[in-house]
């Protein structure tokens, strides 16, 4: 766990950057994530951080506290969010950044070890918070800031994001792939749809493509590179 909550630290600190980057008026525009503008992005950030506030008060008191109160809480919050004023929302994603980070400097041994649930609906312990926070603020620094891509970020933490991805993609509609890095020192496997496709690119390329994030520079020796379905 010191691994994963050294990673959200690192992140926090990279989408903070990106974030103090990015112009007011810029964040009415797009981002890398299709779809996104940079105030949807920022406030999902944010909302991020008080879901897993929630989870943090579940390991802490034992008291069963979901991520969101309903399926379309994330998508409320989100959507509420992003019509707030551009100061308004870069504040409420550093203070909602900080809350988290004095939540979890105050669980206890025991309290990591409690057992609660993601948003997906998986069973894990507290400890896994760490991660899930280190994979938002990391993979949407990168989204929201074009200076930035998935190579920036430290080699350690995109391999166990792509091992991450590949275990959420297994056994789905996605097409199956077969992805080695450039090097050849990694390749991941993801079982799904029809043959494999074996696909080539730098690390940052690889989980750039693996996160459904366009214009990943991957090539496929065979023919085409198939489009994925949304990772999260």
């Amino acid at each position: 766990m010191a691994t994963t909550r050294r990673w959200m630290d690192q992140g926090t600190r990279i989408f903070s950057g990106a974030l103090a980057r990015t112009r007011d008026d810029a964040l009415a525009g797009p981002t890398a994530l299709p779809g996104w503008t940079g105030r949807h992005l920022v406030a999902h950030v944010a909302a991020n951080a008080e879901a897993l506030l929630n989870l943090a008060h579940w390991a802490r008191t034992g008291e069963e506290t979901p991520m969101y109160s309903s399926p379309g809480q994330r998508d409320a919050d989100i959507a509420a969010g992003a019509r707030r004023a551009p100061g308004e929302l870069r504040r409420e994603a550093e203070e909602s950044a900080s809350r988290l980070a004095a939540a979890l400097d105050r669980l206890t041994d025991e309290q990591w070890s409690r057992t609660i649930r993601t948003a997906q609906g998986r069973q894990v312990p507290a400890s896994e918070i760490p991660w899930l926070r280190a994979r938002e603020v990391m993979v949407h620094a990168v989204d929201l800031d074009p200076a930035l891509s998935m190579g920036n970020l430290p080699e350690e933490f995109l391999l166990a994001l792509a091992d991450d991805v590949v275990a959420k993609r297994s056994g789905t509609d996605c097409p199956a792939l077969v992805l080695t890095t450039a090097d050849g020192r990694h390749t991941w496997k993801v079982p799904g749809r029809g043959e494999p496709t074996e696909l080539h690119g730098s690390l940052g390329a690889v989980v750039t493509h693996l996160t459904g994030r366009p214009g990943a520079d991957v090539t496929a020796p065979s023919g085409a590179v198939p489009d994925l379905p949304p990772w999260l």
